[in-house]
């Protein structure tokens, strides 16, 4: 894993950053560090404020409060190209593709080269066949045939290849989007190991998820959100996979919740066996 060097600042960072949407709290008070060869995990349920934090971070939205930097530099970013521009490249779930483009195609959809001139300028297709070739081949992904539709990859085969794309293009931070939420565990197991290589390839990881297990295989920093606000920010040294796990779960409420559902005993009118301490 590489490190950053001493004195160098974060790729990514977010201070107290908050966003409103009228009278609602989307996000309040959120703060995250993203380090280049490392990984940051942001972990919640539905409703926590991940996708809203993932818009700020990509340029969809900006934010309403706080400080939001981006290698050292105080940024708002206009819009999703211009994030790309500053080397932030995001990653739905909703991977946006065309199913009956061949793989190539879509490894270079937007970003065509092309060669000729005039009239006779048209794309480079043995160039874009070859490079996702070799750049799919460099982060370990062994695709015979880039000239199959993309859509006959499996739904981990084509988060890697959009891993793989950001990486190609320059991309200095990587935020995925649940990319293990539709997946089994072996095609899990495919798409983490992908997300380390882009960690050791010297990228800046930004791993949006609800699973602990996922984020604590591959993570270096843990930030919980609840109701868009933070109730939990650890490096890997600090907490457990257990720990991470109760608090996801929701921690003290948890056993509250525990408490309130525990089988009350029977009374001995209804049918119920006597407790101890009662009369017989």
């Amino acid at each position: 894993m590489t490190t950053p060097a001493e004195g160098t600042a974060p790729l990514v960072e977010l201070d107290g950053v908050s966003k409103y949407y009228g009278n609602i709290r989307a996000l309040e008070d959120v703060s995250l560090v993203v380090n280049a060869g490392e990984i940051s995990c942001v972990l919640g349920d539905n409703g926590a404020g991940k996708s809203t934090l993932i818009k700020i971070i990509a340029g969809l939205h900006q934010h309403d409060g706080g400080s939001f930097r981006i290698e050292g530099e105080e940024a708002k970013l206009a819009n999703p190209r211009d994030a790309l521009n500053r080397g932030i490249a995001t990653v739905y779930q909703d991977l946006a593709v065309v199913p009956l483009m061949p793989v190539w195609r879509n490894f270079f959809l937007g970003s065509e080269p092309t060669k000729g001139t005039g009239p006779f300028k048209r794309m480079d297709v043995e160039f874009m066949r070859r490079t996702t070739y070799e750049e799919l081949a460099r982060m370990g992904i062994d695709l015979r045939d880039v000239d199959q539709p993309i859509g006959t990859l499996s739904g981990g085969e084509r988060q890697c290849v959009a891993i793989a794309r950001a990486v190609y293009f320059g991309a200095k931070v990587l935020v995925l989007d649940e990319p293990t939420a539709a997946l089994g565990v072996k095609q899990s197991g495919v798409v983490l190991k992908y997300v380390a290589a882009a960690r050791d390839a010297g990228l800046g990881v930004v791993l949006i998820t609800h699973n602990p297990h996922h984020a604590y295989l591959v993570g270096d920093r843990f930030i919980l959100l609840k109701r868009g606000a933070m109730f939990g920010s650890h490096s890997r040294d600090e907490i457990t996979l257990d720990e991470l796990t109760r608090q996801m779960a929701g921690g003290s409420e948890l056993d509250d919740l525990r408490h309130e559902l525990e089988r009350a005993p029977v009374p001995t009118h209804l049918g119920g066996h006597p407790v101890d301490g009662a009369e017989k």
